[in-house]
């Protein structure tokens, strides 16, 4: 990196699921543990596993029943989401004390923009302290990857776990980088990785040497993209909000056996509106299009969608028109995985009901506690109350700092 050069971190969490429900109970410190989705289910998938565990041979989207048989010891958990977003918030609150340039990409990793608090070697010396602070304070391991942009410093990330710190400069890419099947390459997925080799692009040099205009044929704008970050060059800023910018929030659920029944597709329907509900309530955000997402037997996909003129967020509003598009789509193929996503989401505030006659009156009436909600948000904060729910516990991440400290202490009790 040069002395003008930017200074980002990609913060990894290591086996974040499994590293959480040992720092929860130490007695799984050591031990091979694994989180599914359906632990009881012998055909249900590895979500994650501890190192431990795949020292044996363990992997994630391993069966449970191929895990167990490679590894008779391990440790299978049901996963717990609510005590991983509250790991993860703590966690993004150690960040932010640090900079406000942070940008969270999921539950699990994030970006740093450094550059105007450290120079030179500090900046390895500031991922120490990161990384020495995040064990300490939450009992959780983490890898951080040190570059000149953000995809080099994703790279960097994954190249040393557990624990590891490792610097990757645009002069090393070459070196680095070039020998390495172009499939490991972050942004390349298989069927783009199938369509590269198709025209003998085997290697990440590969794909760095390429003519613009040939790989500009094959995969358009995200081609010259690639060729970019495989020649070390990434202009994404670090955007803290970013993660704001969500254009649909989706969910899927994989199923054990093909489903076969409408009554069975569904419960999964009401379960996986029950969670996009959620999220969309966590962003607080609405969308006008609901789509469902089918893939069968033979992992065919076919997709389906209805748009709506009033934003929806609700479960109730989400499941009629996903069972809708099922009851009017589906053929009776049986179903391996099932997915429910809104789409074209805007803020909640930007929601506007069509008033009818009827729903007229119901705002005059609800007009004086409304103003009064707002009064309270105006003072407090927006996350001070919440109409028509009981006993949600919110936590801020403005809170998260006090709970850095106690995180451990709470759930070693």
């Amino acid at each position: 990196m040069t002395a003008h050069g930017k200074i980002i971190f990609h913060i990894d969490m290591n086996c974040f699921y499994a590293s959480v429900e040992q720092a929860y109970d130490p007695r799984l410190k050591g031990k091979a543990l694994a989180i599914a989705g359906n632990p009881k289910e012998r055909r249900g998938i590895l979500v994650t596993c501890s190192y431990e565990a795949r020292a044996k041979g363990v992997y994630t989207t391993m069966s449970v029943w191929e895990a167990k048989r490679k590894c008779p010891e391990l440790i299978l958990m049901a996963p717990n989401f609510e005590r991983y977003r509250h790991a993860s918030q703590a966690m993004f609150a150690i960040l932010r004390t640090y900079t406000d340039l942070v940008e969270p990409v999921s539950i699990d990793e994030g970006y740093m923009d450094v550059t105007e608090i450290v120079h030179g070697k500090e900046a390895i010396e500031l991922a120490e302290s990161i990384q020495r602070r995040i064990l300490n304070e939450l009992d959780l391991p983490c890898s951080i990857g040190i570059a000149p942009n953000k995809f080099l410093a994703k790279t960097a990330s994954d190249m040393k776990k557990p624990m590891g710190i490792t610097i990757l400069r645009k002069r090393d890419v070459s070196k680095m980088l070039w020998h390495l099947p172009v499939i490991e390459m972050h942004g390349v997925g298989e069927s783009t990785a199938k369509k590269l080799e198709e025209i003998g692009i085997h290697t990440i040099g590969n794909l760095a040497n390429i003519e613009e205009h040939r790989i500009k044929t094959i995969l358009g704008k995200n081609g010259l993209r690639l060729k970019n970050r495989a020649n070390g060059i990434d202009r994404r800023e670090v955007d803290p909000n970013a993660i704001y910018d969500t254009k649909s929030i989706g969910n899927s659920m994989t199923f054990p056996i093909d489903l076969m029944e409408f009554s069975e597709l569904e419960n999964a329907i009401q379960k996986l509106s029950e969670k996009v509900a959620k999220r969309l309530d966590a962003k607080n955000l609405a969308g006008h299009t609901v789509s469902i997402m089918i893939r069968d037997t033979d992992w065919h996909n076919s997709s389906r969608s209805k748009t709506v003129s009033n934003a929806i967020y609700k479960k109730e509003e989400i499941a009629e028109l996903a069972v809708a598009l099922m009851k009017n789509n589906w053929d009776g193929s049986p179903v391996r995985l099932m997915g429910v996503t809104v789409s074209n989401v805007i803020d909640k505030k930007e929601t506007a009901e069509q008033l009818s006659i009827f729903t007229f009156e119901k705002y005059v009436k609800e007009e004086p506690v409304l103003k009064i909600v707002e009064e309270l948000q105006r003072k407090f904060g927006k996350d001070i109350i919440t109409k028509g729910i009981k006993d949600v516990k919110k936590t801020t991440y403005e809170s998260q700092t006090s709970f850095s400290k106690d995180f451990l202490d709470d759930h070693k009790k």
